[in-house]
């Protein structure tokens, strides 16, 4: 047997852009994507993507390098992630709300050599490339505007455009074909606000494995109905962006998450499957008001795959009552989406809703394309018992475990040990097997579906002139799950320290999502005999609190701000929900 060796007749490369050539080849004439009065089929959206394809090897990108996308869910969108492995390069989708200081972080540390930006993201855009030069970088991306497809509005960053480089192009080029399947697919961001952001690297084989298993453990048929609620750039739309091609599905793309688009999408293509941040089922819910945005009954059942904070028990109970069919999953960045998902057994159908609803709450078992997924104490990397008490941390082992974090070795060093990747989630086993989250080792805060690093907001506190001392924890939020809540200790007794002026000083330094939605000033920090923050007691005490910050209806992303990001108001509510990284 170890006489037969592989041929190019029984060995290709793993990868889900092979997913695109076979979409054409079987589902050419059906319906690829639609966006507002835009339709596409998969033989258009594959002759498309050869275009763009060609478009970037003719602008002189070349295996491995970095082509950069700052877009909300729109055709471009979808497309640059076959175009732009097909041209051998690798995409990276940024996330649209970060400001301009993080966009250029991800921009100088992925070394991108083109810049796709949507009409709708020019303003931000240009601050992030006016940020670049001004500190000297010494390779400043080539960039091109997405005009909106629908409707165009002539919005210029540059002289190149997306359609026009489409429309120019050879479709008929020849295409780098892929040699390995572990080159990379594409650069995924955990956090671009830090001096040494994470960029998760995804190999072929990883995203290609990662597609198939989602697409079996959630049960997807063929000819899906996919409402693109969930932002492609949170890893790659958890794979589907490859996985609707692999099913012949349509892609129904919408810009923001309203809820009056959502319900309206579902009715008029009669949606059979989404995904979501569980922030969104409270938007969906509670309904915005009377109207389009109404919670209403479905008239046919929605699947939902859902991941974030874990969603309450209640919370899916009623998302259930009118017609959303909902799976539960976690994941984060470093396991190409989904890493866990409560697989439903059939016996549970007996229960009543309530506890039907408890079950679907836990994060599950490992997906199809990991070897393993274990809960283990994290000093002797011994697993715990199944009790459903006993807490460790949870590891995973796979295929679909990232490659590594871009350019930072001692990241990758702590990431992995004892063959084992170390996710810095805190949870149980129960006696089934299925494994729940109890707690975030990193202090990670999940707002509307958002990571927010507390490390990284302390960090900005610090720099306050009057903050001797700083702590941010989780608190509730009635309809974003979780925001951060700030407790800082004045520098002197003479120095002036407010709320309102923490709240302005942090507007002016970080995106708007992570600016904390409460200040307490306190004489001094709970700290333990080692002198480190004792933050179990300051959550209890961030649980008593409520937000300074109105708590309003969130329509998405909403704000109080006039700023002009953009170029749109941000004192207009504009739904943007957003899921997370951290699944």
């Amino acid at each position: 047997m170890d006489q037969l060796p592989k041929r190019p007749a029984n060995y290709v490369p793993l990868s889900p852009v092979g997913f695109l050539p076979r979409a054409n080849a079987v589902y050419g004439d059906r319906a690829s994507v639609i966006y507002g009065r835009v339709r596409f089929t998969w033989r258009q959206t594959y002759h498309r993507c050869r275009r763009l394809a060609s478009a970037l090897l003719s602008l002189g990108v070349r295996r491995g390098d970095v082509v950069s996308v700052l877009a909300p869910n729109v055709p471009a969108m979808y497309e640059m992630h076959f175009a732009v492995p097909m041209a051998g390069a690798v995409l990276n989708t940024i996330n649209t709300r970060l400001d301009a200081g993080a966009v250029a972080t991800i921009l100088r540390h992925s070394g991108a050599k083109l810049f796709f930006v949507d009409y709708d993201y020019v303003r931000l855009a240009s601050d992030a490339l006016r940020l670049l030069a001004a500190d000297g970088t010494p390779a400043v991306p080539l960039v091109a505007v997405i005009d909106d497809i629908d409707s165009p509005t002539g919005a210029r960053l540059g002289e190149l455009e997306y359609e026009a480089l489409v429309a120019h192009a050879d479709p008929d080029a020849d295409l780098p074909p892929l040699e390995d399947e572990w080159d990379a697919v594409t650069l995924n961001y955990t956090s671009g606000t830090t001096s040494a952001p994470k960029g998760v690297v995804y190999s072929h084989r990883g995203a290609y494995l990662s597609t198939t298993s989602l697409l079996l453990q959630w049960g997807v048929t063929t000819e899906p109905v996919y409402l693109w609620t969930l932002p492609m750039f949170h890893c790659n739309g958890w794979t589907f962006t490859w996985g609707m091609a692999a099913r012949g599905g349509v892609n129904v793309c919408i810009r923001d998450a309203r809820p009056a688009d959502i319900y309206r999408a579902i009715a008029r293509h009669r949606v059979t499957h989404m995904c979501c941040a569980p922030v969104v089922f409270s938007i969906l819910l509670e309904g915005q008001g009377a109207g389009d945005g109404a919670a209403r009954q479905l008239e046919a059942p929605v699947h939902v795959l859902t991941g974030g904070a874990p969603p309450p028990a209640a919370l899916l109970e009623r998302v259930e009552r009118i017609g959303f069919k909902v799976t539960h999953a976690y994941g984060l960045t470093e396991a190409t989406g989904p890493a866990l998902a409560c697989e439903w057994r059939g016996q549970w159908d007996r229960l009543p809703l309530p506890e039907r609803a408890r079950l679907k709450a836990r994060q599950g078992v490992s997906v199809l394309s990991l070897a393993d997924a274990d809960v283990k104490n994290a000093e002797t990397m011994v697993s715990v018992p199944r009790d459903g008490k006993t807490v460790g941390e949870i590891v995973l082992r796979g295929s679909s475990v990232m490659k590594g974090y871009l350019n930072n070795p001692e990241a990758n060093e702590n990431a992995f040990r004892g063959g084992w990747f170390l996710t810095g989630d805190v949870g149980v086993v129960h006696q089934d097997g299925y494994i729940e989250i109890k707690d975030r080792s990193k202090d990670v805060i999940i707002s509307g579906g958002e990571n927010i690093c507390s490390k990284e907001v302390e960090e900005v506190l610090f720099r306050h002139p009057a903050v001797a001392d700083a702590a941010v924890v989780a608190m509730p939020h009635p309809y974003w799950g979780e925001t951060p809540c700030a407790f800082v200790v004045r520098r002197n007794s003479a120095a002036e320290l407010s709320e309102d002026d923490v709240l302005a000083f942090c507007r002016k330094r970080m995106a708007r999502f992570m600016v904390p939605k409460k200040v307490q000033v306190v004489g001094a920090l709970p700290r333990n005999a080692l002198g480190k923050v004792e933050k179990v007691k300051l959550r209890e005490a961030a649980r008593k609190l409520a937000p300074t910050v109105p708590a309003q209806k969130p329509k998405g992303k909403t704000t109080t701000s006039s700023t002009t990001v953009g170029g749109r108001r941000e004192d207009q509510p504009v739904a943007h929900v957003m899921a997370v990284s951290r699944l």
